[in-house]
């Protein structure tokens, strides 16, 4: 029978094989997680579909739940998330990738050292501070040269698009702060101006990276719930992109305002309006699972790999 081995070496060989299994079960706890999770909307979404029809939910034009006739096309939905996405992509993106060019390229050290920690601070701001400062500011600024309403999607945009600016700015500038000297001092030899340097240079280099923020930034605003809630309102209706006025002016509903609705309604927890919640979220686990799988096929497809 062997003796246990007590020695310097035997005890480092135990505490790392300890580790080893400690990790391997926090990576699986995460997997799990995340398979519980899709488990369970997909078991109640497969309950709801058997009360209507997919066609019917993934095409139709009209969401009423609770008020008769009962209604359960999920387009309006959609079309509101995408609203919002669309406008909250046109503050973020433009504004994200200028902050992380100047932080990467213009800001010295150590003023790199205090910008990029408070631009973060946005980040910890609880959501629900951003829709209220949508509502009681935001909104009557805008409303001053714009016929607004009370709830509208041009507020949320906005507030939603500042959210995600942290990032889009700080994946970006860690994405070009990658990208090796020798490339820039390159382009200095060759009579390059600093702008040309960072335009043509850095940004085409950590292109891959770029491009993963701005999904995982959209990802988030697609995903974002009280700011849409309490700044665009729970109004679900079919977007006309015909009519951009009309596009951001009025109040709208987005998948994850619906779904809170839903949740905290007095509604019967075996009835079909109540599983309708779990189709909803089903449909956008789905639109952020496509965004994500795109974003890393194209990350993989411009990576850049340096030696």
């Amino acid at each position: 029978m062997s003796q246990p081995d007590f020695s310097h070496d035997g005890i480092r060989t135990a505490r790392g094989t300890v580790f080893r299994y400690l990790f391997m079960v926090c990576a699986l706890l995460s997997i799990l997680t995340t398979i519980a999770i899709v488990l369970t909307l997909l078991v109640d979404a497969i309950d709801f579909f058997q009360t209507v029809s997919p066609v019917e939910f993934l095409t139709g034009t009209r969401w009423s739940p609770t008020n008769d006739p009962v209604s359960f096309g999920v387009l309006p939905l959609i079309s509101g998330t995408l609203a919002v996405t669309v406008g909250a992509a046109m503050v973020a993106l433009p504004i994200g990738l200028l902050t992380a060019i100047y932080l990467s390229e213009y800001a010295s050290e150590r003023r790199r050292a205090y910008l990029k920690p408070a631009l973060e601070v946005l980040a910890g701001v609880p959501t629900v501070v951003y829709g209220y400062f949508a509502l009681v500011y935001v909104t009557p600024a805008l409303d001053t040269f714009l016929p607004l309403s009370t709830f509208n999607t041009l507020s949320a945009s906005i507030m939603v698009g500042i959210m995600i600016i942290p990032m889009v700015s700080s994946i970006s500038e860690d994405a070009m702060s990658a990208v090796p000297n020798s490339l820039r001092e390159a382009s200095y030899g060759l009579g390059a101006t600093k702008f040309t340097v960072s335009t043509s240079v850095v940004v085409p280099a950590a292109l891959s990276g770029i491009f993963s923020s701005f999904i995982l930034a959209l990802s988030r605003a697609i995903g974002e719930t009280m700011i849409v809630a309490i700044a665009a309102g729970q109004t679900p209706r079919l977007i006309d992109v015909t009519d951009p006025a009309g596009l951001f002016l009025n109040s709208i509903q987005t998948m994850t305002a619906a779904m809170v609705q839903i949740g905290t309604g007095d509604l019967v927890g075996q009835g079909p309006a109540y599983k309708s919640l779990f189709a909803v979220g089903l449909t956008l686990f789905v639109i952020t699972f496509v965004m994500n799988l795109i974003s890393e096929l194209v990350a993989s497809r411009y990576r850049e790999v340096y030696r």
